[in-house]
This record gives structure tokens, C-alpha cells and sequence, in this order.
């Protein structure tokens, strides 16, 4: 269900990019505005962003194989990772280029009456595509019990977070535009249409690059969220058999699927038999409270602290 949701967010957001880049474009080469340029070419930067999203959902739902024996989840943290490289090379670079180009050369700006119908226009666009991808991300916050603020930083689908920042920063990419369009249009000139645009371009170089930094750590092994991680602790404690949990380790391989090993000293006066039963309650009990955790691997520790603690010679 999530799934289809994200797919939905991407598709949505993917159309209004391209009809908004096709205006931007049109906009800008009549008024003649480095930023309603820039702003183009940030919105056909998003449109192919999404086509790298659609690849990350499809291609993470493959099954689990031999080669591949945890699945194919973290393709959607690496085609993530391109769709923010797509944001800092197309977006920003045309941006500061268009921006520095507008600086040197100067000039007499044209008409900038389109250019603020499509501006308007384009923020009720992206505005509509932010709101929807902000309820998806409200919904899976709610699930999770966490703010969305905090899902959005540890455990949200990255395909759904890269739909987020970009319109978000579409949406003050929009405003920067229009404010630099207006004093030009006041002052004359194309300073601060200049100006605007290498401000789009700063700002599409931070959202890259945050964005980036995100996927990378779940692409060299992140581990889940502090909640989920205590959670998944105190589980553990409150089986009968466990006495301590010595070591948790977690990695997050996909939005939806957690792997869990666990170092616990079990209670001394368990038989071999009922070792068992007990590592298979706890992974039983982890699975039910915690359905994101896919794989759960248990190691029988003897805490050697409380062996040191009791023997003279330790």
C-alpha cells in the first residue's frame, strides 16, 4: 500500500514538473529572465528526477535471490542518490550559469507580464504536488508514532523525500524568481533577475548535496532509527529467558525492511531445547511489534562482565 502510494506521489509530481518546465522554458526565452530560465531547468531537472524514482520503486520490488539474498531494497537509496546528483549538475549548474551570464552581460529584460502568469501558475502546480506528498509523509509519520518531521530525517521512503525537498524548494525556488522579476521590473535592468537566479542555484546545491548525504548512509549500511532501535531492545529484555542484551545491531535495507542481530545472555538454567524455543520467541515477539524487521539473528552470549565480577581472579 505504501508502495503504490509513493508511486502515485512520483507520478504526480513528475507531470506537474514537465508541464511546469515546458512554461518556465517558454517564459523565460520571452521575457528573457535568467532565473524563469533557471527555474526551467530546475523543473526539467525534478521531471527527470522522477523517472529515477520510478526506476528505485520497480526495481527495489524485485524478490530476494542467491546473489541477492536480503533483496533488491536499497536500489531505491542508490537511484535516489542519482536523482540528487540530476538535481546539482541540470538544476544548479544551469543556474549559476545562467545567473553569472546575466551579471556580466546585462541587458534590457522583455516583457515580464508571462513570466509571473507562469510563475503563478506554477506554484499552484507544485504547491498541489508538495501538499500530496506531505499527506503521504503525515499518514506514514502517524503509522510509525513518530513527527514528520523525524520520519522525514531517519525513516521515510526515499523516493517520498526526494519528492519533498524538490517541491519544496521549488516552491521557494518559485518566489526567489518572482521577487528578482519584480525589483528588475521596478529598477530596470536584470541584476536581480541575475542575482535570483544564482540564489536558486545555492539553494539547489544544499538540497542536492543533503540529500545525497541521506542516501549515502543507507547505501554503506545505516542503522534504523534511536526509537526503533530501543524498541527493539526493550522487546528483547522483557522476554523470561533473556537476562541482558549485550550487543543490538540493526541495518535499514530498504524504507520498509529492517535486519536485526543480537548478542543476549539467555537465562543459565536453559536446556538446549529450550534455547531454542526461546530464540524463537524473541524473534516471534520482535516480528510482531516491529513488522519493518525482516530478518532476526540471535547469538547466545554468556555475559562474561558478571563471570569477572564473581571470580577473585578477574
Amino acid at each position: 500500500m505504501a508502495e503504490d502510494e509513493s508511486t502515485w506521489t512520483v507520478l504526480v509530481a513528475g507531470t506537474a514538473n514537465l508541464l511546469i518546465a515546458v512554461a518556465k522554458l517558454v517564459a523565460g526565452l520571452a521575457s528573457g529572465s535568467s532565473a524563469m530560465l533557471s527555474e526551467a531547468a530546475h523543473s526539467l531537472g525534478d521531471t527527470m528526477n522522477q523517472v529515477f524514482l520510478m526506476a528505485a520503486l520497480r526495481r527495489s520490488r524485485r524478490p530476494a535471490d542467491e546473489e541477492h539474498p536480503f533483496g533488491y531494497g536499497m536500489e531505491r537509496y542508490f537511484w535516489s542518490l542519482l536523482a540528487a546528483l540530476g538535481i546539482f549538475v541540470l538544476g544548479a549548474g544551469f543556474s549559476a550559469y545562467q545567473g553569472i551570464s546575466a551579471l556580466i552581460e546585462g541587458g534590457e529584460p522583455g516583457p515580464a507580464t508571462w513570466a509571473f502568469v507562469v510563475l503563478g501558475a506554477s506554484f499552484l502546480f507544485e504547491g498541489g504536488s508538495f501538499v500530496k506528498a506531505l499527506v503521504q509523509l503525515r499518514g506514514n509519520a502517524g503509522g510509525a508514532g513518530v513527527s514528520m518531521l523525524h520520519h522525514l530525517r531517519h525513516d521515510a521512503d526515499p523516493t517520498l523525500r526526494a519528492v519533498v525537498w524538490e517541491d519544496g524548494v521549488a516552491l521557494v525556488g518559485l518566489l526567489l524568481a518572482a521577487a528578482g522579476l519584480a525589483v528588475d521590473e521596478v529598477t530596470g535592468g536584470r541584476t536581480w533577475d541575475g542575482v535570483a537566479s544564482l540564489a536558486i542555484a545555492v539553494l539547489l546545491v544544499a538540497v542536492a548535496y543533503g540529500l545525497a548525504r541521506q542516501n549515502q548512509q543507507y547505501l554503506i549500511g545505516k542503522a534504523a532509527s534511536p526509537d526503533l532501535r530501543q524498541g527493539i531492545s526493550d522487546v528483547i529484555r522483557e522476554t523470561e529467558s533473556v537476562d541482558a542484551v549485550l550487543e543490538l545491531l540493526t541495518m535499514r535495507l530498504s524504507p520498509d525492511q529492517v535486519l536485526v542481530a543480537a548478542r543476549v545472555d539467555l537465562a543459565d538454567h536453559l536446556s538446549p531445547e529450550e534455547l531454542e524455543h526461546a530464540a524463537d520467541d524473541v524473534d516471534a515477539l520482535i516480528r510482531e511489534r516491529f513488522p519493518e524487521v525482516r530478518h532476526v539473528f540471535l547469538d547466545p552470549t554468556p555475559d562474561r562482565t558478571e563471570d569477572s565480577a564473581g571470580d577473585p581472579r578477574g
